[in-house]
């Protein structure tokens, strides 16, 4: 299993990595679905657009708590930073992530697709400007643009908007690029985000796929599942690249 994967990826002329929550689990992160889902604490409707307008202080109240409390402190891992030495390597190419909390770009990796944004910026609802969220004091509710003094919000994609550009376009063309998809931690539940390994694979991509528990990609369009936890199946996985051939 980890042999033939590692031949795939090694032979690849383009390989792309596709992470959903399950990357960042293990850096203390937990999911937003599941039996510890953050879905099960707090209602998701606070994670729609036209509620954030008519709630804004109630959700930024949560937004505090969460991504910049509980989120705040965390570190990459080690599927993390191995995917930062493939990529210096060249064994990757890019990494597409759905998730929001920049520990890719932390740990190293330079080409880094956030398809649904990242919660390192804010953005105004009124002029557009992003800020740095370490310039933004978060003791005073909600944070307002000190340009033009509308509402600041996360710059990751609520319910009801569309996908962040470039990031949209970029994930979508290595759709036609890549001959290799290696998943992990995503199970396939999100969208649009979703449709992308289907469409990578009958574009001719091989699917390697990591994950604790099969998810809706193992058996449509997996080509080799390795249950596992990331981090494990990371190490165990460049342990077999680096084998030399005898």
């Amino acid at each position: 299993m980890y042999a033939k994967a590692a031949k795939i990826i090694k032979s690849a002329e383009r390989c792309v990595v596709f992470t959903g929550a399950g990357i960042s689990v293990e850096s203390g992160i937990p999911p937003f679905r599941g039996e510890n889902g953050l879905w099960n604490k707090y209602d998701p409707m606070i994670f729609d657009i036209q509620y954030f307008g008519m709630n804004t202080r109630q959700s930024w109240e949560v937004f505090r708590t969460i991504f910049y409390e509980v989120f705040g402190e965390v570190k990459p891992n080690t599927a993390h930073y191995i995917l930062a030495q493939m990529e210096k390597r060249q064994l990757v190419k890019a990494v597409i992530t759905q998730n929001v909390d920049n520990l890719h770009t932390q740990a190293g990796s330079k080409n880094v697709h956030e398809f649904h944004g990242s919660l390192k910026t804010l953005v105004c609802l009124g002029c557009k400007t992003s800020f740095k969220v370490s310039d933004i004091d978060l003791h005073y509710l909600p944070p307002v643009c000190s340009r033009c003094g509308g509402i600041l919000k996360p710059d990751v994609v609520f319910f009801g908007e569309v996908i962040p550009e470039p990031a949209g376009t970029h994930s979508f063309n290595e759709i036609t690029r890549a001959d290799c998809f290696i998943l992990i931690g995503t199970t396939g539940t999100v969208a649009p985000a979703n449709i992308i390994p289907g469409a990578a694979k009958s574009n001719g991509a091989s699917i390697i796929e990591i994950n604790p528990f099969p998810s809706e990609y193992t058996s449509s369009v997996t080509d080799i599942f390795i249950r596992e936890k990331a981090s494990v199946a990371m190490e165990k996985l460049m342990e077999e690249i680096d084998k030399k051939s005898v």
